[in-house]
């Protein structure tokens, strides 16, 4: 299947480019663009895109409250924040409205395309220098956002395995830490994704940040 892509970015050479490079791949196409919040809304509106990669900073309506308007249906396309910022505030602004992964601009083109499928599969992304720092952020946050009885309907086993995906910990690794399948570790994650009624992989981070699971001694 070709993935559908939005470009929202208030630089039209920054637009450009994307384009450029997404047109190459013979899987992902760019059915639109828009250089403003108000604008990426519309857009999204009209030409249902599969995936959009939203700037933060633009005139107006920013990226953090037009990815908020785009997720806030249950058939709202999956978000790519990218930003030449990479501020704590935007980072976990951007994850709360809903944004599945949070990118750099000075990633390699490649790993941008990369990043765009990894989310348009299902999965969130986070580029592993912002992983450190919200691990950080989180750290330093006096109590948990989301009460622990958030958690009252997991298993113990699930509780470790959110751990470990707040801790950025891949399916592959999850088994290797809990000596069990990589499938059987996946069948967790999905348990998890359904019982928190968490969107993707990004939002059971936060959860497990937020709960104090993750950040935090416990």
């Amino acid at each position: 299947m070709t993935v559908r892509v939005a470009l929202v970015d208030d630089q039209p050479l920054v637009r450009t480019a994307l384009q450029m490079v997404i047109t190459e791949a013979p899987d992902l196409e760019v059915v639109g663009q828009a250089g403003t919040g108000e604008e990426a809304v519309r857009l999204v509106a009209t030409v249902r895109p599969d995936l959009v990669v939203m700037d933060i900073r633009m005139p107006g309506m920013d990226g953090i409250e037009a990815t908020r308007r785009i997720t806030e249906g249950d058939d709202g396309p999956q978000v790519i924040v990218l930003t030449t910022f990479d501020d704590d505030d935007y980072v976990y602004g951007a994850l709360r409205a809903g944004a599945s992964g949070f990118l750099v601009k000075d990633m390699a083109l490649d790993d941008i395309l990369a990043a765009i499928r990894v989310v348009a599969a299902g999965d969130g992304l986070i580029a592993p220098a912002v992983t450190r720092r919200l691990i950080k952020e989180f750290a330093l946050r006096p109590a948990a956002a989301t009460p622990a009885r958030a958690l009252d309907g997991i298993t113990d086993r699930e509780r470790e395995v959110l751990t470990l995906v707040g801790s950025g910990l891949s399916n592959t690794e999850i088994a290797t830490e809990l000596s069990i399948s990589v499938a059987t570790a996946k069948t967790y994650v999905t348990r998890l994704l359904a019982k928190l009624d968490a969107r993707d992989r990004v939002q059971l981070v936060i959860t497990a940040y937020e709960t104090g699971l993750v950040g935090r001694p416990r």
